[in-house]
């Protein structure tokens, strides 16, 4: 029996629960890829995994780890489209913190030309979040206003970019006027520093009202939203980092014909992925071999340090992806 090195969570608790331990090495079963993992990107749903909060779906590996790149090394029968030694980026449900990792073949992606497997593992999970939330989902069309929060997030820096790509008012909130800028870098025409600033009155001053809003703080920010929308407006959300139990007058739902939508992404289907892998590939994949838009990449960690890559997401001291590498203990 092959083993390797993954990242276990020891117990429900902080960064340090994370450590390494030896595994088997999965095997690929019907349409699904065997990658080495070059790369894996770090996300919030791995924090709230991590803290019990967020169990794995059935049948996903225990190990965290949602978004991967690296090179393909065995194919399970039925797959068509990658041969062994090709390098590829693809969404999984776990199992990203290892050596190896398994992914449908209809969930994985070439990796766009140009690009290295480090920046190519901070693709999936945001970008796939992304194009359904405020693409399917969202609607979001040329010439309306797109709010979004936390601008400087791995899915905020991916959301200026395409919004302000296909044409869209892109008003970005954030922390600090240093992360503001780095909003204003990254494309958004407007960005709100939330500590100092209600949002709400800083787009009343601007005279914008968003047709669109990009929620993960939930709490108080709900009935901002709701405040903040233009008349038949949308709102997707897509986390709740303040929670998802909130004391809101919903009357204004209605007065304003607004649609208060979300939805995760993890539970869904390989078929349901494939939809937004096939959209990503066609409208997307062009963008990224052509430098227009990029994954933002603040700091990488060598695998056995995954701890640390969480106490840096935690602090929030982050623009854009934090990534574990494939340099093993």
């Amino acid at each position: 029996m092959t083993m390797m090195t993954a990242i276990a969570i020891s117990e429900p608790g902080g960064p340090k629960v994370l450590v390494p331990e030896q595994i088997s090495r999965p095997s690929p079963g019907k349409e699904q890829l065997l990658v080495k993992v070059a790369a894996a990107g770090v996300n919030r749903p791995d924090v709230l995994q991590r803290q019990g909060g967020y169990p794995p779906p059935p049948g996903a590996p225990l190990t965290p780890g949602l978004e991967i790149a690296g090179e393909v090394v065995a194919l399970g029968e039925g797959c068509t489209r990658y041969k062994i030694g090709d390098h590829v980026c693809a969404l999984v449900p776990g199992g990203g913190y290892a050596e190896y990792c398994i992914a449908a073949e209809a969930n994985a992606l070439p990796v766009p030309h140009g690009m290295t497997l480090i920046e190519a593992a901070g693709i999936p999970e945001t970008y796939f979040t992304v194009w359904t939330n405020v693409f399917q989902r969202g609607q979001l069309k040329a010439g309306e206003v797109f709010l979004l929060h936390g601008g400087t997030s791995g899915i905020g820096s991916t959301a200026i970019q395409l919004a302000r790509h296909f044409g869209a008012t892109v008003i970005a909130t954030a922390g600090s006027d240093e992360k503001c800028t780095e909003c204003l870098k990254l494309g958004a025409h407007h960005a709100i520093n939330y500590r100092t600033t209600d949002f709400v009155s800083a787009l009343e001053k601007l005279t914008l009202k968003p047709n669109l809003i990009l929620d993960m703080v939930g709490g108080d920010y709900v009935a901002r939203n709701i405040k903040a929308a233009a008349l038949n407006g949308r709102i997707v959300q897509i986390a709740f980092q303040k929670g998802s139990k909130v004391d809101v007058d919903l009357l204004p739902i209605m007065l304003k014909r607004l649609t208060f939508t979300g939805s995760t992404l993890r539970p869904r289907s390989v078929a349901e992925k494939a939809e937004i892998a096939r959209e990503l590939e066609a409208r997307v994949w062009p963008l990224l071999a052509e430098g227009k838009c990029r994954p933002v990449i603040h700091a990488t960690f060598p695998l056995r340090d995954a701890a640390k890559a969480h106490e840096m997401l935690e602090s929030g001291a982050h623009v854009g992806k934090i990534v574990l590498t494939g340099e093993i203990i």
